[in-house]
């Protein structure tokens, strides 16, 4: 039976696990779940994800969540280019220690700054501060700025000198910016060329997985059709 794989383009995660497979080359079913359209809080979603939230692959009957339990998951199972996650101990080690990094850095920043900026007002009808978008922006460069000066400062990819699902994740997050309106490029040429790295390698599945968000980063009356992603 086909790997089933449930994802919307505008979930970060999501795109990072479509182009991990696709570059990797591994047969699956697409299964796009619209979040704005709350799909994902239907009785016959939950019965493939007990959270109700994205990605999620069912494999064989064998339903999991959570992006990065899926990556591990796919690279016992299935036939993976070694690079892309390791099974040497040490480099695997390098690969977690930025997955668990990004929780509170990459992933959190990035969306924090996305959800005030443009997703909340969008629900609510209510712009914030311009204060409560300059400190949210603060964090963000810190953040991005440390990626820059810390993770990339040695290295063409986020861990080491070969691409690894790492880049999958931290790029799809900080591309998420750009729909606010933000420019993650700017001033920071280590990271723009990482980006441009990392496009380069995975395409063409890195633009076209990246399609809808690039539409609506030049389109930004299709933001509302967006809100509650």
């Amino acid at each position: 039976m086909t790997l089933k794989v449930y994802y919307d383009l505008l979930s970060q995660p999501s795109r990072a696990l479509l182009m991990f497979l696709q570059v990797s080359k591994v047969p699956f079913e697409h299964r796009p779940i619209a979040l704005a359209a709350g799909e994902h809080l239907s009785s016959e979603f939950k019965a493939i994800s007990r959270f109700q939230k994205l990605p999620v692959i069912d494999d064989n009957g064998f339903k999991l969540s959570e992006s990065i339990a899926i990556v591990r998951y796919l690279v016992r199972e299935k036939l993976i280019p070694d690079h892309w996650y390791s099974r040497n101990s040490q480099q695997q080690a390098r690969i977690d220690e930025y997955l668990e990094w990004q929780h509170l850095n990459t992933r959190f920043h990035c969306a924090s700054y996305f959800t005030v900026k443009f997703r909340k007002p969008l629900v609510t009808g209510a712009p914030p501060s311009q204060a409560t978008i300059n400190s949210y922006e603060m964090k963000l460069n810190k953040c991005l700025n440390g990626i820059e000066n810390l993770w990339l400062r040695d290295n063409k990819y986020l861990v080491g000198n070969k691409i690894t699902v790492a880049d999958l994740f931290g790029a799809n997050e900080i591309e998420q910016t750009r729909i606010a309106g933000f420019d993650p490029r700017e001033g920071r040429p280590i990271l723009s060329a990482w980006l441009e790295r990392v496009r380069n390698d995975v395409n063409p599945y890195y633009d076209e997985v990246l399609s809808t968000l690039n539409e609506l980063a030049g389109n930004k009356e299709d933001l509302k059709a967006s809100a509650k992603i």
